[in-house]
């Protein structure tokens, strides 16, 4: 599956929609350094992008594939990223074991092949989210997803059971379930910038749409909140959903 894409040369080209959508929050958070937990690495894209824009941050990312970390270290040169230590070890113990108020920002990108894996798409799992984030502190989750948009339903369920505060930004095909696609979900228990997220996602050559208060409440209507009882991996994509 193709996972990321980095410009060693240039880290704030971004060439995926949906690393768009998360950068667009991260600018939207106010200025300055700001710590942050990436769950799920891929090439660091994320994390070579808030060392360039927000010079100071202090990141901490988790990879559970140790040969994917080796490639990232090493060759992909994020050991020489100011700022940003990686970790391998298991997404979910490791932010069970991080320190209560210690992250502005937490990044959930973590997929076992094409799939979100089920233990960090529950309720139990994003408490222990919400115990490492900051007063105002913001959790992103990028997860993919098809018509009828069950999981992508459930994920808003779940972490609206845990924030008052949660938007959904996605390509309009996506959320319209004409594409099997990603979706990228921010919650807070401060307001979201949605304003600044909506001027933001109206770029020309990849538009997003942010779906948010009546809106999403309409969009997850009947969605049951995933728990660590319930909770299934995300839905395997179709053959060349994302060639």
């Amino acid at each position: 599956m193709p996972q990321s894409h980095v410009d060693l040369a240039d880290p704030t080209f971004l060439d995926f929609p949906y690393v768009r959508s998360l950068a667009d929050v991260v600018d939207a958070l106010p200025p300055g350094p700001v710590a942050v937990v990436h769950v799920g690495v891929g090439a660091a894209t994320l994390a070579r992008y808030v060392a360039v824009t927000r010079p100071g941050s202090r990141q901490r990312a988790v990879e559970v594939d140790a040969r994917l970390a080796e490639l990232v270290r090493g060759p992909l040169g994020l050991s020489k990223v100011p700022g940003c230590r990686l970790v391998v070890g298991d997404g979910r113990a490791v932010v069970e074991a991080l320190p209560a108020d210690s992250a502005d920002l937490v990044v959930v990108d973590a997929f076992a092949g094409a799939r979100v894996p089920a233990h960090l798409t529950t309720v139990e799992f994003f408490r222990a989210v919400a115990a490492v984030l900051r007063p105002g502190g913001v959790v992103l989750v990028n997860t993919a997803d098809g018509r009828p948009l069950d999981f992508a339903r459930a994920a808003v369920a779940t972490l609206a059971a845990v924030w008052p505060d949660v938007a959904v930004l996605a390509e309009p095909g996506v959320l319209r379930g004409r594409r099997f696609g990603n979706l990228v979900l921010a919650a807070s228990a401060a307001p979201l910038p949605i304003a600044e997220l909506a001027r933001r996602a109206t770029r020309a050559d990849a538009p997003a749409r942010v779906v948010a208060g009546d809106d999403l409440v309409r969009f997850a209507s009947g969605a049951r909140p995933a728990t660590d009882a319930t909770a299934v991996a995300s839905p395997a994509p179709p053959a060349r959903a994302f060639r």
